[in-house]
């Protein structure tokens, strides 16, 4: 135990000075947007927890696309991402998260994720899995990590709803339960097709809403856009999508976890999309943020709006 906070006491020092401050040259505007937070010792950040399941989990979930290089904004950045992300700083990413009381992590069983994880897990790793789930079969995930909790990928529940296929996705979430996941649950970017999921009465226990609903077909865009349609259509988000998802949050009594809350990095204002998030979804729902510290400590940045807006009346 004594070795264990030692090593998160030097991870902090590390991950502060070395992912934050490694970069050369950062914009001045970026060193901005971070001293305020910086200047807060790391005792004084306090992430909430809250029950999700059997277990007392982080309302900030540490995301896991900017690890392996999904950026959700261009080729380039997702290139630079997955080039600086080695597995040195994944595990030291994850580390740091830990030892600012995140104890959740959104893991995907792909690319080089199964050795992160158990590098980690071997250096005294002890974050609970909330796994995306995108595997052909469930097994292959849940055999290997046997997470607490897992969803079915966002992108396998749309794809399947454009389909007329919805059906494929309650007998996956139905064997990831049979295959003893803990907390099954279901994603997706459109609030109407988790509305559904929600009438149909399945039997999960939890839903993943994305905040912008990025899956929209070429011709709801132009629809919505006068009859034009911008580049790059997979990832285009609108400032008024989030109030939509969030309702859906409201509207049910399950728990719920909202991603790209910062639209991949697109908002101007993170504390903005922080403090929205929280005050529009359920005291007991929760956020799950990648990270990208390369010019700024990013993970303590998003602990520290966690602390401030996702602390509950008791």
């Amino acid at each position: 135990m004594i070795h264990n906070r030692r090593r998160f006491l030097q991870t902090t020092a590390a991950m502060a000075t070395g992912l934050a401050g490694g970069a050369v040259g950062a914009s001045s505007q970026a060193q901005r947007g971070q001293n305020s937070v910086l200047s807060i010792p790391d005792s004084e950040v306090k992430v909430p927890k809250v029950r999700f399941g059997k277990l007392e989990i982080s309302r900030l979930i540490l995301g896991v696309n900017p690890f392996y290089g999904f950026s959700h904004y261009n080729n380039n950045f997702s290139a630079v991402m997955q080039d600086w992300y080695t597995q040195a700083r994944v595990i030291q990413a994850l580390q740091r998260a830990e030892a600012l009381g995140i104890n959740a992590f959104n893991y995907v069983h792909m690319n080089r994720g199964p050795a992160d994880w158990e590098r980690y897990k071997g250096e005294g790793g002890t974050m609970h899995l909330v796994a995306q789930a995108t595997t052909e079969d469930p097994a292959e995930v849940v055999n290997a990590v046997k997470p607490y909790a897992a969803w079915v990928q966002g992108e396998i529940t749309d794809r399947a709803y454009r389909n007329g296929k919805l059906g494929t996705v309650y007998d996956y979430a139905k064997k990831m339960r049979d295959l003893g996941v803990t907390m099954v649950g279901v994603a997706s970017h459109i609030p109407e097709v988790l509305m559904r999921i929600e009438d149909m009465g399945w039997d999960v226990d939890f839903y993943a809403g994305c905040a912008y609903n990025i899956r929209r077909t070429p011709e709801e865009f132009r629809k919505l856009l006068g009859g034009e349609l911008p580049e790059m259509v997979n990832d285009i988000y609108l400032q008024d999508d989030p109030p939509r998802m969030y309702a859906f949050f409201k509207q049910t009594k399950k728990p719920c976890v909202a991603y790209k809350i910062l639209a991949a990095g697109r908002v101007a204002n993170v504390e903005r999309a922080f403090q929205r998030a929280f005050q529009n979804i359920k005291s007991y729902d929760l956020v799950c943020v990648g990270v990208f510290p390369r010019f700024k400590d990013e993970i303590k940045e998003d602990a520290y709006y966690t602390s401030r807006y996702g602390v509950t009346a008791s």
